[in-house]
Parts: structure tokens; sequence; C-alpha cells
């Protein structure tokens, strides 16, 4: 079974490069991509190049190439003008639903956006009715304030 891996290290690099895009998809800062990258190359090198020690090279080599030259793109490209991207629960604030249940003035009501049903306090001092639109304005753990959006025009 070694003999067969030693004969066959590119598909133990195409599945360290596998590994490493399914890493990539928790984190999203395009840097386990770059050894992702690195271990596709280094399996086809592997596939005509039988030493371990060249491949483990060639590995590092163009991991850090990637590093250098393809991450800055890839967060150029798909993260611009974003630098403090808000992630999860951040990104709710500003978004906008509609109530589906009436919010009570000081107490909570449902508010349901993109087909997720939140529980929501009111920003404003009076009832918010079923139907009416509103926006987001800040989220403290699993409850949202919202705000309608008739009100943030009249700012």
């Amino acid at each position: 079974m070694i003999e067969y891996f030693q004969n066959n290290l590119w598909q133990l690099w195409t599945l360290v490069g596998i590994l490493c895009l399914i890493l990539e998809l928790t984190s999203g800062d395009f840097f386990i991509m770059c050894f992702s990258i690195g271990a596709f190359v280094t399996a086809i090198v592997a596939a005509f190049v039988p030493s371990f020690t060249v491949q483990v090279i060639v590995f590092a080599v163009a991991s850090l190439l990637c590093l250098l030259f393809v991450r800055p793109l890839a967060l150029k490209y798909f993260h611009r003008k974003d630098p403090d991207r808000p992630s999860n629960a951040d990104a709710m604030v500003g978004r906008r639903g509609v109530v589906t249940e009436k919010i009570e003035a000081g107490g909570y009501g449902r508010v349901k956006i993109d087909g997720d049903s939140w529980k929501a306090q009111s920003s404003i001092s009076s009832d918010i009715n079923k139907g009416t639109r509103v926006e987001v304005t800040a989220i403290d753990s699993v409850i949202i304030t919202v705000i309608p959006v008739d009100e943030i025009t009249k700012e």
C-alpha cells in the first residue's frame, strides 16, 4: 500500500487541494485557497516527477507565489470597497423586511426578512402594525431592533 502511494503521490496532492478548498469555504479570506492551488500545481508535477523532495519544494514555492500574487488580486476583486465586511448577524443591520406579528411599543413582535422570521422590537415609542415595511437598525443576540421605512424618509 505504501508503494502504491509512492507511485501515485499526485492523488495525495489532489486530496490535499480538495481539503484546502473545503476549509476555504469556512473562512472566505482566500488564504487557504493559496495552499489549495499549490497542492493542485504539485499534483500535476507529481505525475511526472517521482521525487517527494521536489514535490514539497514545488508545493512551498507555488503556495508562496499564490499568497504574494493571487490572494491580493482575489481580495481586491471579491471584496472591493469593503474593508470592514460585516458577517453573519452584523450583516442584518440595514436590511429591510415586513412585520408579520404586531410589534407593541416596549414589547416584541416578529419581522420576516428574506424568508426568516426574527423576534423584533421597535426603536420608536409607538406600535408597528402587521404588514409595515421596516429596516433593521440594530441587533442584540437574536432580537433585532427595527424602524418603519416611512420613519426613515421623514428624517
